[in-house]
């Protein structure tokens, strides 16, 4: 029974190459038979995150090597994400930072070191992509290091080992000057580093502390966790110590552990093991499952608070209900208390606002709230969604806060100024700048809310060239007035559907959001207006034919294509007074409030 456990997590900034190394971990354990079709980043199991490029969810698996089991965890590389981040690092017990070796640390990186140092692991650097034409491993890793100090890392964890390699081709070496053809040396160094897990702990009273929840429609609510001592068996009758004090009782219906991908039954598993469970139906992230007769509770899981909200609402506009499936304020209610089940970093709370409909959401930013709108919408749902908002917080002395980022911009040199500028109005403070003569690299802090609905114009700002990676600082006093979009929109102002003739007629007037033969209501957002004010307009108009015509006035309208927006791009486009309309089928803009009239009363609302 008394296995060597080893269990560790692989964290990185997105697109460093993490899921491409855990692939490596799998393939070379053994775990694919030989004639298997196996897809990349095979981890990234969810739609969603294939289609992103990006880790939402942490995940487990397991290898073996020699005679050691290694439960590998896959962590998000993005803070949206940090709930999933911040619960997992209780379970394993070292942790592989994987670096690019031409972008160094980015402030992604930042965000999971810390927290892997606070909980007292020790790191194994990896120096990723060291093929690149570009690399700069060296200087990279003296760059990981100031990183380490920077965050208070203890002289145990400023001893780290480093390491080398390219996780596309499944290679790590020891150092820059001796080649390897496979993992060996990262496998090798894990084991050295950690050791397997203390075999004297098998024979302590049951503890195990759950982590992270899943749901399984045959068997219910699943707890997800580490097993610090003693031994678990299938059928076992356990107390469960609840975050707020109180203990229950329970019995384990059902045991799981991981072998490869797969998650496998089993009658037993000892201290170290991740395990599965099942037959507690009210478990909860930080619950510490126990001995009924030695109840031990383990210091609970604290989860940072949320920074953005944005309100669900009941979808009112006149197309409401002829795409999705769920359109009512019970169906959302349902859908989210699902949510909230297995989303830790995610609060609902009912909106206070009578007129209203619906719930106030608060997650950990944009993406992390724009992954759950988005899933929704492929369920079925349909949704008004209003524009996100920073959750402040007040201090002892009553002064209110804000959320800032630390935002990093890689641009060509020739846009370097524009951008300044632009996050300079947002309230934002360069910290640092430097500069190749080809491409400029600035560092600000900003106020979370002076980057809501900057990404698009920073793309067009630097012809798609930027690029901007960003994450949470902390909490600073209130920083006054933002100046949000200056452009007004240009308003349908019938219901039909959208002609050339009126299009073309409308194109002086702005950007347009809608090409032909497009169905429109009143009060629908159908364009950007070149102005700084709100224009009502009629898309639907047709020409009036007449018995004589003018040689070549009917020549076919050629018409610009119009501007689409993607979920995150119209959440970060509209002001106060409109809302993002999601179906399963369209992303639409609309008004708060239809008709001219009603905007017209509301023209003044505190907002």
């Amino acid at each position: 029974m008394n296995r060597k456990i080893i269990n560790i997590a692989v964290i990185a900034h997105v697109d460093a190459g993490k899921s491409t190394l855990v692939d490596a971990f799998l393939g070379q354990s053994g775990v694919f038979r030989a004639n298997e079709e196996v897809k990349e980043q095979v981890m990234d199991s969810n739609d969603q995150e294939r289609e992103r490029g990006i880790t939402i969810y942490s995940k487990n698996c397991a290898i073996e090597y020699g005679e050691y089991k290694i439960n590998i965890v896959d962590t998000p590389g993005h803070a949206d994400f940090s709930s999933e981040v911040e619960r997992i690092m209780k379970t394993v017990d070292t942790v592989i930072l994987l670096v690019d070796s031409a972008e160094g640390p980015m402030p992604q990186t930042r965000f999971v070191l810390s927290k892997a140092l606070e909980l007292g692991l020790k790191p194994i650097l990896l120096i990723n992509k060291i093929d690149k034409k570009d690399q700069r491993a060296l200087d990279v890793v003296d760059e990981v290091l100031e990183l380490f100090m920077e965050l208070d890392a203890n002289d145990q964890q400023l001893e780290f080992p480093t390491l080398f390699g390219t996780a596309r081709e499944g290679k790590v070496q020891y150092s820059m000057t001796e080649p390897s053809n496979d993992l060996a040396p990262l496998f090798e160094t894990i084991i050295k580093q950690v050791g397997n897990y203390p075999l004297e702990l098998v024979a302590e009273p049951t503890q195990l502390q759950i982590s992270s929840l899943a749901y399984d429609s045959f068997i219910g609510r699943l707890g997800i966790g580490r097993l610090f001592k003693g031994v678990l068996k299938d059928g076992q009758q356990v107390a469960i110590s609840k975050n707020d004090g109180t203990v229950t009782r329970g019995k384990i219906s059902g045991l799981f552990i991981y072998q490869g991908l797969k998650r496998v039954a089993v009658k037993e598993a000892q201290a170290g093991e991740i395990v599965v469970i099942s037959g507690i139906s009210d478990l909860t992230i930080g619950d510490t499952v126990c001995d009924p007769n030695n109840v031990q509770p383990l210091p609970p899981i604290i989860i940072e608070e949320p920074t953005m909200s944005m309100n669900f609402l009941v979808n009112t506009s006149p197309f409401a209900g002829k795409v999705g499936k769920y359109v009512t304020t019970r169906n959302i209610k349902e859908r989210l208390d699902k949510e909230l089940e297995v989303n830790v970093g995610l609060k609902v709370e009912a909106l206070t606002d009578s007129s209203a409909d619906g719930f106030k959401v608060l997650g950990r930013g944009e993406l992390h709230l724009s992954v759950l709108i988005e899933t929704m919408r492929r369920e079925g749902f349909e949704l008004g969604i209003s524009r996100p908002e920073v959750v402040f917080k007040v201090d002892e002395k009553g002064n209110k806060l804000e959320p800032m980022e630390k935002v990093i911009v890689d641009v060509p040199s020739e846009y370097a100024g524009t951008v300044i500028n632009k996050l300079n109005l947002r309230k934002g403070i360069m910290t640092d700048m430097h500069s190749d003569g080809v491409r400029d690299k600035v560092t600000y802090i900003v106020p979370t809310r002076g980057l809501i609905g900057f990404k698009s114009e920073f793309i067009n700002d630097t012809r798609g060239e930027g690029v901007m990676v960003k994450s949470l600082l902390g909490y600073e006093d209130y920083k006054g007035k933002i100046d949000g979009r200056i452009n007004g929109v240009l308003i349908s102002m019938a219901n039909g559907v959208t002609l050339p003739y009126a299009l073309n007629n409308l194109e002086e007037r702005g950007i347009l959001f809608v090409g032909p033969q497009v169905n429109v209501y009143d009060g629908m957002i159908v364009g950007l207006h070149s102005r700084d004010n709100d224009l009502e307009v009629n898309p639907t108009t047709g020409k009036k034919l007449t018995n004589t015509r003018a040689s070549g006035s009917d020549d076919s309208v050629k018409l610009t294509p119009p501007r689409k927006f993607t979920l995150e791009e119209a959440l970060e486009f509209i002001e106060w007074d409109e809302l993002v309309e999601v179906t399963p089928d369209d992303v639409r803009l609309r008004k708060k409030w239809l008709s001219t009239n009603e905007r017209k009363q509301h023209r003044n609302d505190p907002h």
